[in-house]
């Protein structure tokens, strides 16, 4: 199956899922929703650079510098009393949501 770009507003649940499984760079959080996701989701570097700088400012995410497996400084990524706060909503709001398309698209028609 060719990987689907990610719907509209589950770009931020999704990187608070891939950081609440241990502190990751950026490009890391990428490669983890990827792996996580069973390669069925792209994730546009475009798009994730700037989920990250918001969800910082958000008090979602926290960074610390590093070195990454290339010997490179780089910013760690890692959630906050916060984020694990909104993941846990989130992740409720979004199982309802699957629930009720699931039982949506399950719908077959009455008999007469």
């Amino acid at each position: 199956m060719e990987p689907r770009n990610v719907l509209p507003g589950t770009l931020d649940l999704l990187i608070l899922k891939a950081v609440s499984l241990g502190p990751l760079y950026g490009y890391g959080v990428l490669l983890r929703i990827e792996e996580i996701c069973g390669q069925a989701l792209a994730i546009e570097q475009g798009a994730l650079y700037p989920a990250l700088y918001r969800l910082e400012r958000q008090g979602l995410l926290d960074t610390e510098w590093g070195t990454a497996e290339n010997n490179r400084r780089t910013k760690y990524y890692r959630l906050t009393p916060a984020g694990r706060k909104k993941l846990r909503e989130e992740t409720e709001i979004w199982n309802r949501m699957a629930e009720a398309m699931a039982a949506a698209l399950a719908a077959r028609p009455k008999e007469a």
